[in-house]
């Protein structure tokens, strides 16, 4: 009886009793190596400090000490024509916060002071500004030093922009005829997506992106990394814990200091620096938990490949924080590249978050690309989580 009663099939409720035992030992293991390693990070200072105060170091840094504006720009101004009409025609500068006019006597002390550095630029008033204004011809010259490419071209741009609506405004002072001169042309500028015209709008989203990397990547690589070569790894494979509940073990801990690193950054951007949010901030946070995930896979997949803590901390160097600088968009925009570099840029996860959280935060809810970027996200997601759960093995080999 005994023997007919063990070779019975498998009832309905037997079945079901032994998908709930599994599910519970499987749930057990997986408490007992996420504790283990939320223990671990906790005592681990450095990592913890990287994960939740690098985050606000970071912002602070880039947001108040990186700036690609331009700010309290020397400009030297040189009046050989003092006429009220010709202090009317440069007060534009000396009213705006983008320059630091200083009058100069000559043209000669105004090169002097290009070439050393002092000014950054020069405005010359003729001498004949006043009676060529009545007559509709004004003109002032304008003389950026171009040392530096990018300056220059928005030093350049801000002085012509603001000549030229003064020089609008005295030729519709004076009456004089419309000709060549200053105030020929009504210049109406209007920015989209950064009302405020300050780079700060435009970097700290990017600071997001790469404080989100080095949370998830940089870290992961490394802390499974350290796993191997202390050799913890061999006393969990002669347990009974299965590949994924060790990768969900290492994910999970990491994944609590991503999101609230990405709490602390938005509250920064918005609060702080001012950014808006002119998406939906429950389609940020979704993105934002998307490439958290891509950032844990790529890490855990180095991390298992090299099973080495300098050779993981290298080449996640290699493939996830420079690619964030560099290729990504963060400093500059993809399509001012060659064709090739725009391809590579795009081949990398951080490039997809990038135009996807600026879009969210500065433009608003442009469904065709979140769509597009959301989908990428998640076919990166999978595809690096499944690697690193293949390549994750109990073997020592």
């Amino acid at each position: 009886m005994p023997e007919a009663a063990a070779n019975a099939p498998m009832t309905e409720t037997d079945h079901g009793v032994a998908q709930r035992r599994t599910v519970g030992a499987f749930l057990r293991r997986l408490y007992a190596l996420t504790r283990k390693e939320v223990r671990q990070l906790l005592r681990d200072k450095s990592n913890l400090s990287i994960g939740l105060l690098l985050p606000v170091i970071l912002m602070l840094i880039f947001g108040y000490g990186l700036s690609l504006d331009v700010r309290n720009a020397p400009v030297a101004v040189v009046m050989e024509d003092a006429s009220p009409a010709a202090m009317d025609a440069i007060s534009a500068l000396q009213l705006s916060p983008y320059f630091s006019p200083v009058l100069v006597r000559s043209m000669h002390e105004a090169n002097d002071k290009m070439l050393s550095r002092e000014v950054d630029a020069v405005v010359r008033v003729p001498s004949d500004f006043s009676s060529a204004l009545a007559a509709g011809q004004g003109r002032l010259q304008v003389i950026v030093h171009g040392a530096e490419a990018s300056r220059a071209s928005i030093i350049l741009n801000y002085a012509t922009s603001a000549l030229l609506q003064q020089g609008v405004r005295l030729q519709d002072r004076s009456g004089g005829a419309s000709g060549d001169g200053i105030g020929q042309v009504q210049v109406d500028s209007r920015l989209w997506f950064n009302a405020a015209n300050t780079s700060t709008w435009y970097l700290v989203p990017g600071l997001i992106v790469l404080i989100m990397t080095l949370t998830g990547a940089f870290l992961t690589a490394l802390v499974m990394a350290r796993e191997w070569e202390r050799g913890t790894f061999e006393a969990l494979f002669v347990s009974p814990v299965k590949p994924v509940e060790i990768l969900l073990a290492k994910i999970i801990p990491y994944f609590g200091v991503g999101i609230i690193g990405l709490t602390m950054c938005l509250t920064t951007a918005r609060f702080l620096f001012g950014v808006p949010m002119e998406g939906s901030l429950l389609l940020l946070l979704f993105a934002s938990v998307l490439y958290l995930f891509v950032a844990l896979g790529i890490g855990l997949l180095i991390s298992s490949v090299t099973r080495n803590q300098f050779m993981a901390s290298q080449i996640s160097l290699l493939v996830s924080l420079l690619p964030v600088f560099m290729l990504s968009g963060f400093m500059f925009d993809l399509r001012n590249v060659p064709f090739v570099i725009n391809v590579i840029g795009h081949l990398f996860p951080a490039t997809h978050f990038m135009a996807l959280i600026k879009t969210l935060m500065l433009a608003g809810n442009i469904w065709p690309q979140i769509i597009l970027e959301c989908s990428i996200l998640t076919a990166y997601a999978v595809l690096f989580i499944g690697l690193a759960r293949l390549v994750t093995r109990k073997r020592l080999d």
